[in-house]
């Protein structure tokens, strides 16, 4: 590829520079991570009018060259110049986002003092408009005194003008070789500069603009913020358990139903045995709680597609910084509500390394969804269905504090670890604002299909096999006639001697077996209880046949309930989380680590709630 002529689009992320960039140069183009550095490299060919190429490349996004992470280190260095090997940009092409050009000229302004040879293009000119905001072009243009091109890169509009404008810019170069500096500005007055450049550049708005300023004025509040935030989420889980119910019994009567054919149908024999007992009503036990994760995304991702969720981290940004975590791992900690996984793998976009491991070690803490199937189970067999004021259920109130518990103890964790083995101070964080909009309802089932698929393949893959080996455990060698077939088992000798350890917390041995599978999953807890229970009924003549709701409500007392609940809130999740651990701190020593301090809070808040429960005579 050409070395002699080159350009690079920089900007702030969420500019549109990608897209600007697979507009212009189509399918010539190259990916390739940079010299020593595991960040992406797009280059393409970009053909002048004069029919001459040029290098394009398409930087990371960046909102400064006082670089904090990996992405805006490699923005600073191509456009200096200080990859070996890589030629110093001739043009500059500082990608705009129209609709919000304030804090998008924050930055553009530093790239400007270089006295490069530069463009501006005003992207997503179209989704300005829509939104009610006119600009006019000239006025930004001679504010920032080089050439400002409106573009909507999706649909090639202004591209032709962006390419002529790049050719001049060039030819300028050419004609003047040389650097011409101005004067560098401290970052409050370029903040000052871009507000007023701004207004001088905005023609008009219309209502649906000012009325999206009013609403950021009252959602990112200091003090109001924060509790409407608190309101939503307490929405969310009160309408987990009452909108879900009706669902759930229709998928529970489905599968006793699934049962009685078996059971009517086959012949008495252990494969008879294994599909209703495993199968059926381990797997199944599982699968009546996909109404509640959908129910749960469903509000999620409506948030998301809001705009409303990147306004929700922004709230929490104070929080994050009072325990000495960065912003940035607002976003990492967010997605490990949904998995861990995602959510440690997304801690790479946090600079420093110490952040970055804090938020490593505290993500399973976040209530992910596979613990919703076992609070769920032990929550409507054990809490009374009842409101405690108005339309406020009981339910839906335990299901909050247990989400609540989650965030506070991985924020009570962060400071002890930052004032600890991982010392140091929080950083900046910077983020960009979307825009308010109504969701796609397209967007939101496809969304919501993706999260069941998910959900019911974890079921049909690891719950399954996990839940078919304990069955066998549970089932081997066999009892004698009168003798109970958990107690003659493999697995019943392995819960007896792991009893032995949590008994002082509150449980018992079917408890203690639901740990050991739990690790795999955390919804086998549910299958292994349904299982375990189910193995127990079928060589009791006398044992009536119950949902695992009423069996748990008739053998477990409310403090027990409460100690498993508390345990799952802190306990170590699955793992596969443990091995993404181990890839991202590249050794063993910070997984085991954080299985030692996760099972000991476990153990510690277990039998702190189940005593505490108990003397309250609960």
């Amino acid at each position: 590829m050409s070395t002699k002529r080159s350009a690079a689009l920089v900007g702030n992320p969420n500019a549109g520079k990608s897209a600007l960039f697979n507009a212009l140069t189509g399918a010539r183009q190259k990916i390739a991570n940079y010299p020593g550095v595991t960040v992406e490299r797009k280059a393409g060919r970009l053909t002048l009018p004069s029919g001459e190429p040029v290098d394009l490349y398409d930087l990371p996004g960046s909102y400064g060259f006082s670089t904090t992470s990996p992405d805006e280190e490699v923005t600073r260095r191509v456009i200096f110049g200080e990859f070996p090997g890589e030629p110093q940009p001739e043009v500059l092409v500082v990608v705009i986002d129209a609709s919000n050009i304030e804090q998008h000229l924050v930055f553009a302004q530093e790239v400007l003092e270089l006295g490069r040879p530069t463009v501006v293009a005003l992207n997503m000119i179209d989704l300005a408009e829509r939104d009610g905001l006119v600009l006019d072009p000239a006025a930004l243009e001679q504010a920032l005194g080089v050439p400002v091109i409106p573009t909507v890169a999706v649909r090639r509009r202004g591209l032709a003008e962006l390419v002529e404008a790049i050719a001049a810019a060039e030819a300028r170069r050419e004609a003047d070789p040389k650097d011409h500096h101005k004067p560098h500005l401290t970052l409050p007055e370029r903040r000052l500069t871009a507000r007023n450049i701004a207004a001088g550049a905005i023609l008009s708005e219309t209502r649906v603009h000012r009325l999206h300023a009013r609403m950021d004025g009252l959602l990112l509040h200091p003090w109001l913020g924060p509790p409407i935030l608190f309101a939503i989420l307490f929405v969310i889980f009160q309408a987990v358990f009452a909108w879900a119910a009706p669902l759930q019994d229709g998928l529970d009567a489905a599968v006793n139903w699934l049962v009685d054919m078996v059971t009517t149908y086959v012949p008495e024999s252990i494969p008879r045995d294994l599909l209703t007992e495993g199968v059926l009503k381990g797997v199944g036990a599982v699968i009546v709680f996909l109404p509640q994760i959908v129910i749960l995304f469903a509000f999620i991702l409506v948030m998301e597609a809001t705009g409303y969720m990147a306004r929700a981290a922004f709230i929490m940004d104070r929080l994050m910084a009072y325990v000495g975590l960065s912003g940035r791992s607002f976003i990492p900690l967010l997605s490990s509500f949904a998995c861990a996984i995602p959510g440690i793998m997304a801690t790479r976009s946090i600079s420093d390394p110490k952040d970055r491991l804090t938020t490593i070690l505290i993500a399973p803490l976040m209530t992910c969804s596979a613990r919703l199937p076992v609070y769920g189970l032990i929550i409507g067999a054990l809490i009374p269905h009842r409101n405690v004021w108005g339309p406020i259920g009981l339910q839906g109130l335990v299901l909050f504090g247990l989400y609540v518990a989650g965030i506070v103890g991985a924020m009570v964790v962060a400071l002890v670890l930052r004032r600890s083995v991982t010392k140091g101070e929080a950083s900046g964080f910077i983020m960009e604002l979307p825009k308010y909009q109504l969701p796609r309802l397209s967007d939101l089932l496809l969304g919501l299909w993706q999260r069941a698929w998910i959900f019911l393949r974890r079921a049909g893959t690891i719950i399954f096999t996990v839940t078919v080996v304990l069955w066998l455990l549970l089932n081997f060698p066999r009892a004698e006639p009168g003798q109970s077939q958990v107690d003659a088992s493999i697995a019943g000798h392995i819960a007896n001697g792991l009893a032995v350890v949590v008994e002082p917390i509150g449980f018992n041995r079917e408890m203690s077996l639901a740990l050991i599978p739990a690790m795999a999953a955390r919804e086998v807890a549910v299958s292994s209880l349904a299982t375990t229970y189910a193995v127990d009924a079928s060589r009791d003549e006398d044992a009536e046949a119950k949902a695992l709701g009423d069996t748990l409500a008739g053998k477990w007392t409310l403090p027990m309930a409460l100690a498993f609940l508390a345990w799952f809130v802190f306990a170590p999740q699955c793992m596969s989380t443990i091995a993404v651990t181990r890839r991202e701190t590249n050794g063993w020593k910070w997984p085991l680590f954080m299985l030692g301090y996760l099972f000991a809070l476990a153990y510690v808040f277990a039998g702190l709630t189940y005593w505490l429960a108990v003397w309250a005579g609960l």
